[in-house]
């Protein structure tokens, strides 16, 4: 399994499936089956089908065990970036992005790792400069001090 305390680029399989019950249920237990890992994982329908994206411990094992049960697949790079456990993590990795003028097409978190590590995936429109901006040292995060709206305020006597 890959590290989760790297920055990196890695490869996302997208399968292709029919929504009715027991597709996803196949796929799971053929990877199950052949012992791959799936540590990050979106799944997005539509009336008649549906995208599955995972992240796997082995890209080419996976693409041949699903193979085997015959369904569509395509593979393209995306993000894999730490999170910290802490709120405004995400908003930190999204906030560098944008300010480097990268957008986000999509995005999702793995499951937890060794040490409740997640990461976060990302498909993003520069995948080479999102990994250099995201390399350099980040900004000391400042609180906001901001209500998220103005009828937030509470007054107290």
């Amino acid at each position: 399994m890959p590290d989760s305390r790297t920055l990196r680029s890695a490869p996302q399989l997208s399968v292709f499936l029919v929504n009715k019950p027991g597709v996803l249920a196949q796929i799971c237990q053929r990877l199950a089956d052949d012992k791959i890992h799936i540590f990050g994982m979106s799944m997005m329908d539509a009336t008649e089908h549906g995208v599955l994206r995972l992240v796997v411990d082995d890209t080419r094992r996976a693409r041949e065990s699903l193979s085997v049960i015959d369904v569509p697949t395509s593979e393209t790079d995306v993000l894999l970036t730490p999170l910290a456990n802490r709120p405004g993590a995400l908003a930190d990795v999204v906030e560098r992005l944008a300010g480097a003028h990268i957008n986000v097409h999509y995005a999702y978190l793995t499951t937890a790792e060794r040490g409740g590590k997640t990461r976060g995936v990302f498909k993003v429109s520069n995948l080479d400069r999102a990994v250099q901006v995201l390399s350099e040292r980040a900004p000391r995060r400042r609180q906001s001090t901001k209500p998220a709206r103005s009828d937030d305020r509470v007054r107290r006597k």
